[in-house]
This record gives structure tokens, sequence and C-alpha cells, in this order.
């Protein structure tokens, strides 16, 4: 698979990034979320609660998403991403990281 090029978004709106490094993640998550029309979503399914990604959504790109948590339980995070307007520069660029998952 080539991250770099292809959607990781599958015909279910599924995102499964827990094969993901962490190094990349956030970068390939991003990337997916930028790529969406306005009114379009995904469905991020991660082996934990991405709080720091959602931290840094809100930093750069306030009130342009909204983040739904579906599951959220030990081992498996599903959390619908939708896109609500067209995206700038970010506000405040931040470093991307996993804090320690």
């Amino acid at each position: 698979m080539n991250t770099a090029t292809e959607t990781l978004i599958g015909a279910d709106r599924v995102m499964d990034v827990r094969s993901i490094p962490c190094s990349v993640k956030h970068g390939l998550i991003i990337k997916q979320w930028l790529d969406l029309a306005v009114g379009e979503h995904f469905i991020l399914l991660n082996d934990h609660d991405p709080i720091p990604l959602r931290y840094q959504f809100a930093a750069q790109w306030p009130d342009t998403f909204t983040w739904e948590h579906l599951v959220n339980i030990p081992g498996e995070a599903r959390v619908k991403i939708t896109k609500l307007k067209a995206i700038g520069v970010p506000v405040n660029p931040v470093a991307s990281a996993c804090d320690g998952h």
C-alpha cells in the first residue's frame, strides 16, 4: 500500500489506523480529512481514544469539524469526523504526535 497517494478510507467510510506506525499516523489522518469535501465524514478506527489528535484539530482548524465518539472502549475507539467547512491555513500549527501511543 502506498499511503502517500491512496485513500485509506474504505467503502464503509472507515479509516482503520490500528496498524499504522505512530510516527506517520496523525499526518495520514489529517491528510484524509483535508481531502474530504465539506459535509463528508469518515470513521476513524484506532486502538485508543485519539485525544491528542482531537486537540490538534481544535487548535489548527477550530469550528471546521465535528468529532463524535461512536465506540470508546479499551482496545477500540471509533470516532466519526465530519468536515463542516472549507479549510485554510491552520490557525495555530502544532507538531503532531501520538503522545506515547
